[in-house]
């Protein structure tokens, strides 16, 4: 069974569905079968990679809304990621551009360790107040889960795995995706945004009776 998730490392109900479908993957009894495969999607490609806007700030303006009801969408957030087993940091989070941080991952797909760096970009990001527009910050990141720093280096100074990335966004628009996170089953069933456990079990579920 291959699943693709087309995902956002600043996206916080990516890191929550992520969390689900994991917890769903754990329940599934063909689980030994299914391949996970992360696609990029950005939420904000104009997002600068230097971070210069705390994340407050940064959706009020991009909603409309006041300060204080970006703040209340936030808390409510952060006890969505409680729920999930996640601490979400909103007051050290960094906005920055995320687009080096999903060439990052597809270097890491080409090692068998994408699913490990899609993890530490999400704890970087919405745990730890990391930059994850910042080289040396991906760098770092990159070696923990086992990649090699100057072959990090190296893809970070050329455009390797740009059109990946670019490829990745065009087939969620021919997908029909809105948004993210979105979980494609085998091209065949399609399951939008930060779903309960239980919504992913069964999606899994009915893709094995139909695969059979």
């Amino acid at each position: 069974m291959e699943i693709e998730i087309w995902s956002d490392v600043m996206c916080p109900f990516c890191y929550i569905g992520k969390r689900h479908f994991e917890k769903a993957l754990e329940q599934f009894a063909e689980k030994d079968s299914v391949r996970v495969t992360w696609k990029s999607y950005q939420l904000d490609p104009a997002l600068k990679p230097e971070g210069e806007q705390n994340i407050y700030d940064y959706l009020a303006e991009r909603k409309g809304i006041s300060r204080q009801q970006s703040e209340t969408m936030h808390e409510r957030v952060v006890r969505m990621a409680e729920a999930a087993g996640l601490h979400y940091d909103f007051d050290k989070a960094i906005v920055a551009n995320s687009f080096d941080a999903h060439r990052l991952s597809h270097l890491a797909a080409k090692h068998g360790l994408q699913d490990a760096m899609e993890e530490r970009l999400f704890a970087a990001y919405f745990t730890e107040g990391k930059n994850i527009g910042d080289p040396e910050t991906l760098v770092q990141l990159g070696a923990e889960v086992g990649l090699d720093e100057n072959e990090i280096r190296g893809m970070l100074r050329s455009d390797a795995f740009s059109a990946g990335v670019k490829q990745d966004a065009d087939e969620a628009a021919q997908l029909g995706a809105r948004g993210v996170p979105f979980f494609v089953i085998d091209r065949k069933y399609g399951i939008s945004g930060a779903q309960p456990v239980e919504t992913f079990l069964r999606a899994l579920d009915e893709a094995a009776k139909t695969g059979r």
